[in-house]
């Protein structure tokens, strides 16, 4: 494997191991593949998310707005968190969170595995 290697984020993620190796993997419809590490990718959020919640026992994820607005929901408060471009949120491990965007919203997350669980989107 080379030294550096050039990657195309719109359609990979990259998966950083518990050992720090990084590697990157084909992007797939829906909620990221789970690893034993920490998934990173850069992705359009627009109208309702890949899911219809998600929620990470192993560690909490972190969801930066490089572009658009982004809403994000979740099980313990009644509003959505509001995260503008340039600024990011902490959703701590356990909690239950979708995200939504009235517009599209340009987005990196680092999500936690291996473990974790997915609700199916509403009608």
């Amino acid at each position: 494997m080379p030294a550096i290697a050039l990657i195309d984020p719109e359609t990979h993620i990259l998966d950083i191991d518990r050992d720090l190796s990084v590697a990157a993997r084909r992007r797939k419809p829906g909620p990221p593949e789970r690893i034993d590490g920490m998934s990173v990718g850069i992705v359009t959020v627009e109208g309702e998310g890949p899911h219809g919640g998600e929620m990470h026992p192993d560690g909490d994820e972190i969801l930066y707005v490089l572009s658009g607005e982004l809403a994000v929901h979740c099980d313990s408060f009644d509003a959505p968190l509001i995260v503008p471009a340039g600024r990011a949120c902490i959703v701590r491990r356990g909690e239950w969170h979708r995200v939504t965007a009235d517009a599209p919203a340009r987005i990196v997350h680092i999500t936690p595995g291996p473990n974790g669980d997915a609700r199916a989107k509403s009608g």
